[in-house]
């Protein structure tokens, strides 16, 4: 009896030593990268505005009076969840259907498929032509620029990005980093432009990534980590091995119980 007992407590050691078994070389960021030196970018390239963006747009000048006309209608609403999971009203004017914004005074003004900084440089000259203010300062920040981070991660996510840039590295930070079981060499990238859905294949192992126009995300970027073979073998090997180790167990407690009798 005590031989079948030790028998069978070496078969229990193998089954849970091959079920844990995990690549260490798949499971770290930039594997392949060694010592790599690239230029990051001064800044990064604005994305255009797009159709269903709010945009938050206030126009000051020194006569405060006169310009408050202006801001008197920024008030479309609508909610954003940060990273933390904690949710807010913004407000802002949102792009309609067409690419269109409706400014007081100015009326509607074609928003999409401009850059923040060219539609400021639009409405200051607008003003300034229609001898509205004198000198007057323009702020555009997009409202609702968000990123998605799904898959195997800690925390699946929405996250809010404030200060309108953010990397590839950051957001899956944010979302928990990458599990053991999640492919870093196989990142899945789903952006959105004008209507047009683009899937991207990520290498977070490649020194390619540092330089490519994947590191740093767009607004309503989503990313998906897809499990590796070793969390879908693990999962399938415990659903066939659990039944015949639970029932070994029941043999070991009654085996036990007879010798201790």
């Amino acid at each position: 009896m005590k031989t079948q007992l030790k028998q069978f407590t070496f078969f229990c050691l193998v089954i849970l030593t091959v079920t844990s078994c995990v690549s260490t070389k798949r499971s770290t960021y930039f594997y392949d990268a060694g010592q790599v030196q690239f230029k990051v970018p001064d800044d990064v390239k604005e994305v255009p505005i797009q159709k269903g963006d709010i945009l938050y747009i206030n126009i000051s000048s020194l006569n405060a009076e006169a310009s408050a006309i202006f801001n008197s209608t920024n008030n479309i609403n609508a909610s954003t969840t940060s990273s933390t999971g904690t949710s807010a009203n913004i407000g802002g004017y949102l792009v309609n259907n067409e690419g269109y914004i409706q400014l007081p005074v100015l009326g509607y003004i074609k928003a999409a498929g401009l850059s923040k900084k060219e539609l400021k440089s639009y409405i200051t000259n607008q003003i300034l032509e229609k001898k509205l203010l004198l000198d007057p300062i323009v702020t555009i920040r997009q409202m609702n620029y968000e990123v998605t981070v799904l898959g195997e991660v800690g925390r699946p996510t929405v996250i809010t990005v404030p200060s309108e840039k953010i990397s590839m590295v950051k957001a899956l930070g944010l979302a928990g980093d990458i599990t053991i079981y999640g492919r870093k060499d196989n990142v899945l990238l789903i952006r959105e432009h004008d209507g047009e859905r683009k899937v991207t294949r990520i290498d977070l192992n490649s020194p390619s990534f540092f330089t490519s126009p994947y590191y740093y995300l767009e607004p309503n970027d989503v990313i998906y980590v897809e499990a590796n073979k070793n969390k879908v073998a693990s999962v399938n090997r415990t659903q066939l091995l659990l039944p015949a180790v639970l029932s070994g167990l029941s043999v070991v407690a009654i085996v036990l119980d007879r010798i201790i009798k």
